[in-house]
């Protein structure tokens, strides 16, 4: 009985030709690649622009969560320095958004939170781990982590001010070796498509080649 590969289909001269994809099974592959082609290209440019990190309103993303591993590692005078760069404005914006964050975290806690809000004798109000090992123990642990949360928010597209439609479309941010080495296995699979009886390689006349 002659052997054919999976998604193909008999041919009525034995041969074994590639069966058609559905049109909805077509157009799930291709979102699939369009998936990984953006995402791709939005890693890249986080490479070539590391300086996409140090951008002072990406604190508002979550600013508990830059309280927790940026700003409790920071020096007096690195507080005071990056007040002067954010500007009174600036200044004013995120420690108004992180007071409402953290009465908010008190008044309303999340139960899925790795992190628990209290208020201390003073009337701040404070937070810590409820798991001591998830707490980041130096400053280049907690900017490792944050660069992380950044990075997984602006792949999926998490910054509503960035213009991403000048990453998404742009071939400049794909990575010329890889898409190398797409098309040879795309090229070597279509290859494989065609074949007869126990699945030996034929040429294009249809005779078996020896």
């Amino acid at each position: 009985m002659p052997h054919f590969a999976e998604s193909t289909s008999a041919s009525q001269d034995g041969m074994a030709v590639r069966a058609k994809p559905s049109d909805a099974a077509q157009q799930e592959d291709e979102a699939r690649k369009r998936h990984t082609l953006v995402k791709n290209r939005r890693l890249r440019y986080l490479e070539q622009h590391p300086e996409y990190f140090e951008e002072q309103d990406l604190e508002l993303a979550d600013p508990l969560l830059y309280d927790r591993l940026i700003r409790r590692f920071q020096t007096t005078d690195e507080r005071e320095r990056e007040g002067r760069e954010r500007g009174y404005t600036g200044s004013l914006e995120a420690d108004l958004v992180r007071s409402e964050a953290k009465l908010e975290a008190l008044q309303h806690p999340d139960p899925n939170s790795l992190i628990v809000y209290r208020r201390a004798a003073d009337g701040s109000i404070t937070g810590v781990e409820q798991d001591e090992d998830e707490r980041a123990r130096t400053k280049e642990e907690g900017v490792e982590r944050w660069r992380d949360f950044i990075a997984q928010r602006f792949v999926r597209g998490g910054d509503d001010d960035f213009d991403y439609k000048a990453v998404d479309d742009n071939d400049d941010y794909d990575d010329r070796d890889e898409q190398a080495r797409n098309d040879l296995e795309a090229y070597l699979k279509e290859e494989d498509a065609h074949f007869v009886g126990d699945g030996k390689p034929v040429g294009e006349t249809g005779v078996q080649d020896f």
